[in-house]
């Protein structure tokens, strides 16, 4: 058995753009293969109006039109050579190869103003029983040339038209058929149908059976046939009895919530309450065999590699339901909300454009533009997600959506690729796609599914020559396409800024703007993300101060919630830290005698010499400390949402310096005010430490004078004299600033000019002196010397 010839591009091309059509192997042509210019046929021609009709032959198409209203004859068909087809006549129209629809002539008509070369003529369709997709529906009874009429209308150019087609009952067939097969000598082969039902192909609902020669006669009953169809089948799309009010657009698809404040939000999605587990395919049993080949060499199956699990950690049920958990997830930027508040206008908008679209069948193009985090993309996946209920309640005709992240391809001629997958199911070249592309749009198409394509990040799709834009927005204004796009960016200018005219021309002039959020919107959507959260976890002024402090930037929602989830981890860790705090407290072993007085008496001495700096340096780091002094533990506060903003919006040298020992800060600020000071942009080594020296003086910081200005550390400090010997016990300089000065060099952020003298060497800033300010400047441990000003 010879092999199968690989199809080519071409025949696949025909194969997926012929679904649903009708195959004619006869290769005739009733409109003969001269190019003639198709005529229109008036009503009751008189001889005068042949020879008016030869007249306008020579006339433009505007001037033909006006031509034929001013003498007011009603255009009753059109002609191509011999070749006639009237109102009402059932014809075939041409499709790929030798492929064809079949549909009734309802009306003809001269073009529109950018078709005036062409004559147009509106079609209702027939469909056959491979268009019908829903497989459980679908009769089981339908005849090899059967054809089920439809309610569907289209309109086409008449060069679609291949010639008639003959629509009988069954009856009338089988008495010129008995047989119940159209011999290929027959004029009828090919040509010929049996209808005998009318079919919805939404809903695959069916009427009953009929006698087509008593329900059609002529055009007159065009409109009977199609009250029959709909008033037998099930439509796609129920009629609401509810009565319209002033705010019907909104109310078809915004629930208004019966809460305290009674403001409208988008409508909460359908959960289902048993969620279903993935499916697990089932695994065939693998069995190691041996071939041979020809030649006898022996090829055998490797086992798989087999690896050893990691051990997995079980985390508590207390974890995983504690406050904060909660509060984190919902707080997640990747956290799908019940409903998006704040963006009722915007939802109305692209959700009333969407309908419209799907229900009329026709393309269009919408420009979403906003800045980052202001709800574009979720809104248009909740409006698609409430369109598709729509479309499983039967309310509204199906659709297929495909979304195209510009951040996601890493070509963007990839996107071709994606949209004929979504439309057919078949990955292929961006090449190849694109021609596939082309034919599907370009050829007619009664029934074409509507399809919405999301495309985000649209800068990102922006190529050299822009073909790639050019094509998915020229594509929808393409009579068949019935192709929507949404497109997404951050800009509101970049189809003037960036794209050609011809292609921001075809972008239309829908276009919808989403302003960044205000700061009781932002208190509002993060309120709604911790409305399930139990407990007090965030303190009310904590989510008002965040809001405004990214309202006054950005307006970023993402910003925000990113903002609040850090301070419920740092809230988080808090809380832990004293738990342990009191276990270590609860564990600790009781006094025993050898632990006498003196001993506790030399500890409390020790502490007394320190001051109790050192303790309170400590206990503000520790909560237990913050607890003493008044601020709570486990709760997000300001002071929690000010250390989110630090971390988030600080740079890591600005992190590295807040890191830095005391010493080090101290050289620092000594520097500061050295060039402030001078004028000059470096300064001796000596006068830094002098400098040094003076601040640590005048500020009355206890750990800089005792730890970086103390001379000695004097044996006995109880007494009366205790805070004269300190005050004597000043140091000629503050200690440690060499060696911070060379950590501060190795790290780059001084540079210092060795010289032979120690106090004669240049120090200069190697970082930008904002940069220091703005890590140091809320420093508690450095507050006085002067970063702050």
């Amino acid at each position: 058995m010879a092999p199968a010839r690989k199809k080519s591009r071409l025949e696949q091309a025909r194969q997926y753009l012929t679904s649903g059509t009708i195959q004619r192997e006869d290769s005739d042509d009733e409109l003969g293969q001269d190019d003639l210019p198709w005529e229109w046929i008036y009503e009751e021609e008189t001889p005068h109006d042949a020879a008016q009709t030869k007249t306008e032959r020579t006339l433009t198409p505007r001037k033909r039109k006006a031509a034929a209203l001013t003498i007011g004859r009603r255009i009753v068909g059109a002609k191509i050579g011999s070749f006639q087809c009237r109102i009402g006549d059932a014809v075939l129209l041409k499709a790929e190869g030798n492929q064809a629809w079949v549909g009734i002539i309802c009306e003809l008509y001269d073009g529109e103003e950018e078709e005036e070369d062409e004559k147009m003529a509106k079609f209702m369709w027939f469909s056959g029983e491979k268009e019908i997709r829903n497989k459980s529906k679908k009769r089981d009874d339908c005849l090899e040339n059967e054809l089920y009429i439809t309610t569907a209308f289209d309109i086409n150019p008449l060069t679609t038209i291949n010639g008639k087609a003959n629509v009988v009952s069954l009856e009338t067939f089988n008495s010129k058929h008995p047989s119940g097969q159209i011999k290929k000598s027959s004029k009828n082969y090919g040509k010929m149908f049996i209808c005998r039902r009318g079919c919805n192909t939404r809903t695959t609902t069916y009427t009953e059976e009929f006698k087509w020669e008593d329900l059609y006669k002529g055009v007159e009953d065009v409109e009977a046939l199609q009250v029959f169809v709909d008033s037998h089948t099930k439509s796609t799309r129920k009629k609401q009895a509810r009565p319209k009010t002033d705010n019907a657009d909104l109310d078809d698809f915004v629930v208004n919530d019966d809460g305290e404040d009674g403001v409208p939000r988008t409508p909460k999605k359908r959960r289902r309450l048993n969620e279903a587990a993935t499916p697990t395919s089932k695994r065939k049993d693998q069995t190691l065999g041996k071939f041979l080949t020809p030649t006898h060499k022996r090829i055998v199956i490797k086992k798989p590699l087999e690896f050893t699990p990691l051990g997995t950690r079980i985390l508590s049920p207390s974890a995983l339901s504690s406050p904060f958990q909660i509060a984190r997830n919902q707080l997640h930027v990747s956290s799908v909300p019940a409903a998006l508040p704040c963006r009722e206008e915007e939802f109305s908008t692209v959700y009333s454009h969407l309908e419209a679209a799907i229900t009329e069948g026709s393309g269009s193009c919408i420009y979403i533009s906003g800045t980052p985090g202001t709800g574009k993309t979720a809104t248009v996946r909740e409006v698609v997600a409430q369109l598709n209920a729509s479309v499983l309640a039967e309310e509204l005709d199906d659709f297929i959506f495909v979304e195209i992240n510009g951040m996601k391809v890493t070509d963007p001629h990839q996107s071709y690729s994606l949209l004929w997958e979504a439309l057919r199911g078949d990955r292929v070249s961006p090449a190849h796609a694109l021609e596939l592309l082309e034919r599907e749009f370009s050829t007619p198409s009664p029934r074409r599914v509507p399809c919405v394509v999301l495309m985000d990040e649209l800068d990102q799709l922006v190529t050299k020559n822009q073909s790639v834009m050019y094509n998915f927005f020229n594509w929808p204004g393409l009579r068949h396409s019935r192709l929507i796009v949404l497109a997404v960016a951050n800009t509101m200018d970049l189809p003037e800024r960036t794209l050609s005219n011809k292609i921001s021309s075809r972008l239309g002039l829908t276009r919808i703007t989403f302003p960044g959020y205000t700061h009781d919107q932002l208190m509002q959507i993060i309120q709604s993300r911790l409305s399930g959260v139990p407990g007090n976890v965030v303190q009310p002024d904590a989510v008002q101060f965040a809001a405004r402090k990214v309202a006054a930037v950005s307006g970023d929602a993402r910003r925000a919630l990113d903002m609040c989830r850090r301070a419920v981890e740092i809230a988080e860790a808090e809380a832990i830290a004293k738990e342990q705090e009191a276990e270590a407290d609860n564990d600790a072993a009781p006094d025993t005698p050898s632990k006498s007085k003196s001993r506790r008496g030399a500890k409390t001495a020790l502490r007394g010499k320190d001051g109790g700096n050192t303790a309170e340096m400590q206990d503000t780091q520790t909560p237990s400390s913050r607890q003493k002094q008044g601020k709570p533990v486990g709760v997000v506060t300001i002071a929690t949402i000010k250390q989110a903003i630090n971390e988030a919006t600080s740079s890591p040298l600005q992190q590295y310096l807040r890191a830095l020992p005391l010493a080090s800060k101290l050289f620092l600020a000594a520097l500061l005010a050295r060039i402030r000071r001078t004028g000059v942009g470096e300064a001796l080594m000596g006068d830094v430490v002098e400098e040094a020296k003076r601040l640590g003086l005048m500020s009355q910081l206890q750990p800089v004078q005792r730890y970086l200005l103390a001379e000695n550390e004097p044996q006995d400090v109880t007494g009366k004299n205790a805070s004269t010997r300190q005050t004597d016990a000043k140091a000629a300089r503050a200690l440690g600033l060499g060696k911070a000065a060379l950590d501060l060099a190795e790290a780059g952020i001084v540079g210092v000019e060795s010289r032979r003298g120690e106090r004669v060497g240049r120090v200069r800033l190697g970082v930008g002196d904002e940069e220091v300010r703005l890590a140091l400047g809320e420093d508690e441990e450095v507050k006085g010397l002067g970063f702050g000003s």
